[in-house]
């Protein structure tokens, strides 16, 4: 099919470009426009496997590499070794993108991020990262937002991931101030994982808050849930995790571990 011009543009004017695959719809519906606007052979995609990434999330990039048959690089970006990020202060982003775009910007290749135009307007540290390491930002540049990815997802025949729900990395669901602990980070998969199979592919996070678990479902999920239907999923999930940490179950709010000091 025919790519909107701008995003064609951005797309084929770098000599070389590696596309930072997270998983996600953008990034996803971004290297399916790269390989038609490059080829097949004119785009790398780059994942990085770490503890703060789901593991469904590189099956699904692994799958989606093979049935298009296009290179794909798994990276080690090494955020876990950086202090700072480890700290989990209130720009941890910045710091995990800082150590992603240096390994792929190392790599020789222009590197290109999956951003849309509704990530300009929050609040974003990675992007000064990516600023920092001369990331473009193709979909921006094409000003398309979150609909507009979806709707050219589609489009190009990507059927379900079309409709994949927002997901950032798993150290999102780790409250300002904690440190962020691999071990942590299994287990927040491993509950979202295990909720997902009890209730579909909806918004829903695993939250490790200062008081304990936090477990956020879609608003419309959480308030048809019977009392003793959250009870059971309550303690599906206090199972899951061990340990004497309080776990409450509650409605999706957006940002609920971001604290801004």
């Amino acid at each position: 099919m025919m790519l909107p011009a701008a995003l064609h543009d951005a797309l084929t004017a770098p000599e070389s470009l590696t596309v930072a695959l997270s998983g996600g719809i953008d990034s996803l519906t971004l290297s399916a426009a790269a390989a038609i606007a490059r080829g097949a052979d004119g785009v790398t995609l780059c994942h990085a496997v770490s503890p703060a990434v789901p593991a469904a999330a590189t099956t699904r990039v692994h799958d989606f590499a093979a049935a298009r048959g296009l290179t794909l690089k798994l990276v080690q970006s090494r955020e876990f070794d950086d202090p700072s990020y480890r700290a989990n202060p209130v720009n941890r982003c910045y710091f995990c993108k800082v150590n992603l775009y240096g390994t792929l910007s190392r790599m020789g290749d222009v590197v290109a991020a999956g951003t849309n135009t509704d990530d300009l307007s929050d609040y974003r540290p990675g992007l000064i990262a990516a600023d920092e390491h001369k990331v473009i930002h193709p979909l921006v540049a094409a000003g398309m937002a979150k609909s507009d990815v979806r709707a050219l997802a589609r489009a190009l025949g990507l059927g379900d991931l079309a409709e994949l729900p927002a997901a950032p990395c798993l150290a999102s669901r780790i409250q300002t101030g904690l440190r962020v602990e691999p071990e942590e980070l299994h287990t927040i998969d491993r509950v979202e994982t295990l909720l997902r199979g009890e209730l579909g592919n909806i918004t829903l996070r695993c939250r490790r808050m200062h008081g304990g678990w936090e477990i956020a479902l879609e608003g419309a999920v959480f308030d048809a849930l019977t009392a003793d239907r959250r009870a059971a999923l309550h303690d599906l999930v206090r199972g899951a995790i061990g340990g004497d940490l309080p776990v409450t179950v509650q409605a999706y709010k957006q940002g609920s571990t971001f604290v801004h000091v």
